[in-house]
């Protein structure tokens, strides 16, 4: 047997495919492609996270929206993180190319360019479906892990919370939080240390400066109601195609707080409302984190723990996260430890630092006597990319040096109008664009604290009528005992001894 059909052999014999696989393209040696070495991942282990990395310009756009492109075909949804703003043609067939067709001749695949069904969101005030979450489905843990706060500062937002439960206040919005933090050491002072305790006005004011940051990174338009639903996110076409949820994030980059904000809450929201799933041979939902290092560079050791626990749980929920980045070390070790697949474009060795970088990804990889993995790191071209699976049984497959088959869809973004279009069609913008600021903590707090000052005042002039009225009944008493003087006159001590002389003279 010659070494390309050994090779063949090595990369398909474990290809049993008795159940729905995604192919990414066909294995490759010694530069070259080996025609219908197909190299393919298992539907049912997409729930096993993954990673795609590799140096700019070098594919991994592109392999993410094939990974896409296939998991909506074969009924499973996708929720995308667009930061670069140039996934929204996934809406679109692709208008084909000469280069397209010599690659699937290589690869031994049919080229068949579809459109597949698109949701475009928005965490900001571009055009979308608006996400939203209130504060109180955070809760006091997450916020405070956002937040970073310290512990004494994070047992003042858990009493916060409890007051707001047992007095009935919605905590929807940043205003809602801000106010009622305001109000446990102004107006509310004695009542909530009555209550809960002394709350220290430093600690407060340290929580504030922190709401502040969050809320001029745009936490102000992501809090508040309407809350999205994620059962929202696992809808499926009249074809049966899933779903693919373009979340909008070219004006968040400069936004790292409220970026990993959604994610982390998106995560815990998902993780909390989605049923156990257990092994049923297919994922829920894929979930592919673009720019993933904007989520662990800014995050706090406290929302990176978070992060990691949810990564290790989340899979029996039946969802798959994929993280896209430059450089695989851009994401911790205890996260990248639970990926299963891996698709890694070419690295670039510029500086001694990168080449260092190269030795230690390429030991991520299981050894193989077909290629010097740190070598093909370096080589492989666009649109190629070393690829590390798990096979039906949850075995890693042979690592290949793959030529990537070419996204179905247009590799391009939506013009002014298609998006439009789209948008006006879409069933979740009806649905949540509409703004709601429905009566909450801030309102139901100022009316309160309106009532205590309106009592206040009526209680004053209580006091001032009432003093008013015993000064006028005092100056009245003193009035009724002072005499007129002509009676002062006629019933003085001389006027009556002078009086009674001169009757008794007369008597006599």
């Amino acid at each position: 047997m010659n070494k390309e059909a050994s090779f063949f052999k090595h990369i398909t014999e474990g290809n049993t495919n008795k159940g729905e696989y995604i192919t990414l393209g066909a294995a490759m040696l010694g530069g070259k492609t080996v025609k219908e070495a197909f190299v393919n991942v298992p539907l049912k282990t997409m729930n096993r996270h993954g990673l795609i990395a590799g140096a700019t310009g070098t594919g991994k756009t592109k392999t993410l929206q094939v990974l896409a492109e296939n998991l909506s075909e074969k009924g499973v949804p996708v929720l995308l993180m667009d930061i670069k703003g140039d996934l929204s043609g996934l809406a679109q067939p692709s208008p084909g190319h000469v280069k397209i067709d010599e690659r699937h001749e290589q690869i031994g695949l049919p080229f068949n360019p579809k459109s597949f069904p698109v949701e475009v969101m928005s965490l900001s005030e571009q055009d979308g479906v608006r996400l939203r979450a209130t504060i109180s489905e955070f809760g006091p843990v997450l916020i405070s892990r956002i937040l970073d706060v310290t512990e004494t500062q994070a047992g003042i937002i858990a009493v916060i919370f409890k007051y707001c439960d047992d007095n009935k206040l919605p905590l929807l919005d940043l205003k809602d939080f801000k106010k009622i933090l305001q109000y446990a050491t102004d107006e509310g002072k004695a009542e909530f240390q009555e209550a809960y305790g002394r709350i220290s006005t430093a600690s407060t004011g340290a929580i504030l400066r922190k709401i502040i940051e969050l809320e001029q990174q745009g936490g102000d338009l992501f809090f508040g109601e309407k809350s999205f639903d994620t059962e929202d996110l696992l809808r499926v076409d009249e074809n049966g195609k899933g779903y693919i949820n373009i979340i909008r994030l070219t004006d968040i980059q400069d936004k790292p707080k409220l970026f990993s904000t959604f994610m982390l809450s998106l995560l815990a929201e998902i993780y909390s409302t989605f049923p156990e799933q257990g092994d049923t041979g297919r994922p829920e939902l894929i979930m592919f984190i673009d720019e993933a290092h904007l989520i662990f560079n800014e995050a706090s050791k406290a929302l990176l723990n978070q992060i990691e626990s949810i990564v290790k749980l989340i899979r029996s929920k039946g969802v798959g996260l994929y993280f896209v980045t430059q450089n695989p070390t851009d994401v911790p070790e205890a996260v990248l430890s639970q990926l299963g697949l891996k698709v890694q474009h070419a690295l670039r060795a510029f500086t001694a630092k990168d080449r260092k970088a190269i030795k230690l990804t390429a030991q991520n990889y299981p050894d193989t006597e077909y290629y010097d993995t740190a070598d093909v790191l370096t080589s492989l071209g666009t649109g190629e990319a070393l690829v590390s699976a798990l096979n039906e049984k949850g075995r890693p497959t042979p690592l290949a040096a793959t030529m990537m088959r070419a996204p179905m869809s247009r590799m391009d973004i939506l013009t002014d109008t298609e998006l439009r279009n789209l948008l006006a069609n879409s069933k979740l913008v009806k649905k949540y664009n509409e703004t709601i600021d429905r009566e909450s903590a801030y309102e139901l707090l100022n009316k309160k604290i309106e009532l205590a000052n309106a009592e206040e005042a009526r209680e004053k002039a209580r006091e001032e009528k009432e003093a008013i009225k015993k000064a006028a009944s005092r100056k009245s008493s003193r009035k009724s005992t002072r005499q007129n003087p002509i009676v002062k006159v006629l019933t003085s001590p001389t006027v009556i001894r002078s009086v009674l002389g001169i009757l008794t003279k007369m008597l006599k």
